[in-house]
């Protein structure tokens, strides 16, 4: 009986010392009672589906599968589970050189749109145009993807073929095979506009790793050129690194806050311009494929009352992600904050309206925008210096 009581004892003081480390595991992850609910439910289904379904599964792929699925619920285009294969492609496309295709998508309304297509690339060559819908890649519909990697699907080694199911308005469907080539692309283009008497004209594409070199070189060949007053063009640039837009902010935003990004805890961090006095009087061109780093740059504009905003209403991409790597080669890209402006405006899905709205003319033969933009330009111009009498 001795023995037995013993045995039992030890049985009993295992069970709660399992039950304590498990609990105690919990209550350190910050887990509450329906939390641990809920962590058993998920175990249990993973367990039965692992020992009672009709086949052999790959318990690696259920779990891939369930963080996948739980990414998915949120409902974020910009958030996205990674496995083993699109981390890979993901750290190739950042670590090293890669092939594209020349175009730049926009993720809206549950479509892939091309936002625009870049001179010279494969995909000008193919016949992709601005404004055309993918629906699928290499026979995979883009339902079936998540939109960020749409984008990694398409992207590949140089000199390989990816096919591209192009939807566009008033035709039928069409497969357009594009071949990958090395993109190189310099993303800042200056000049002075003829017959505008010292009006200069800046183009940002996208905000890359050199931008702020490149547009720094355009800002003073316009200064050499005796410009009196810039346009800036941000239509159909997808945005890029906030270190690269904030360094171009330096150079137009005045001294202060230019963005802020905040996370879901309150926590701030605030990227400033130390610009002491603004140079020359502003216009921005944005357009509803503004998004991003552009969106930030415009609405420091804006808010400080450093540009007149001339065009339409931008994206609304105001929310900034970070790569999590996990423990199987795979990665977690995730959704973690969002940009204020200035004034402490959240651009998240609502974009940016601008002070003089116009719409680009039908037939494009004529960019009316940038005309408007002139001619605000051209009352800045005439009015600076002016004192009323």
């Amino acid at each position: 009986m001795k023995k037995k009581t013993m045995f039992l004892l030890i049985v009993a003081t295992a069970f709660v010392t399992f039950n304590a480390t498990v609990f105690g595991f919990y209550a350190l992850m910050g887990f509450n009672d329906h939390k641990v609910k809920d962590v058993m439910r998920f175990f249990g289904a993973l367990r039965f589906i692992e020992t009672q379904y009709v086949r052999d599964v790959d318990y690696t792929k259920l779990i891939d599968g369930a963080i996948a699925g739980m990414v998915k619920t949120l409902d974020d285009p910009h958030s996205i589970y990674l496995d083993q294969q699109m981390y890979e492609l993901m750290r190739s496309h950042t670590e090293g050189s890669f092939g594209g295709v020349g175009i730049v998508m926009g993720f809206k309304d549950n479509k892939i749109t091309v936002i625009s297509v870049m001179e010279g690339t494969p995909s000008e060559t193919a016949g992709i145009k601005t404004g055309d819908e993918i629906i699928a890649v290499d026979g995979t519909p883009t339902t079936e993807i998540e939109p960020e990697g749409v984008a990694l699907r398409i992207r590949g080694a140089v000199d390989t073929d990816v096919t591209l199911r192009i939807h566009r308005a008033g035709e039928e469907d069409k497969d357009y095979i594009v071949r990958r080539a090395t993109i190189q692309v310099h993303t800042v283009a200056g000049q002075m506009l003829p017959d505008t008497d010292g009006i200069g004209y800046i183009r940002i594409a996208s905000f890359s790793e050199h931008t702020a070199d490149e547009f720094k070189e355009a800002y003073r060949a316009l200064e050499e050129s005796g410009v009196k007053g810039m346009i800036i063009d941000l239509r159909e640039n997808p945005g890029g690194l906030v270190t690269s837009c904030v360094e171009v902010a330096n150079m137009l935003v005045p001294q202060g806050p230019v963005v802020s990004v905040v996370q879901r805890d309150g926590t701030r961090e605030e990227y400033d311009s130390d610009l002491a006095e603004e140079k020359y009087p502003l216009v921005v061109l944005i357009d509803g494929n503004s998004a991003s780093a552009s969106e930030i740059l415009a609405g420091a504009l804006q808010d400080t009352g450093a540009a007149t905003l001339v065009g339409e209403k931008s994206y609304g991409k105001g929310s900034v992600q970070v790569v999590l790597p996990l423990y199987d080669d795979d990665a977690l890209k995730l959704t973690i904050a969002k940009y204020y402006t200035p004034s402490g405006r959240s651009i998240d899905g609502t974009g940016i309206d601008p002070d003089v709205a116009v719409e680009p003319q039908a037939d494009g033969a004529d960019d009316v925008q940038l005309l408007k933009a002139i001619d605000v330009m051209k009352g800045k111009i005439a009015g600076v210096g002016a004192k009323v009498i």
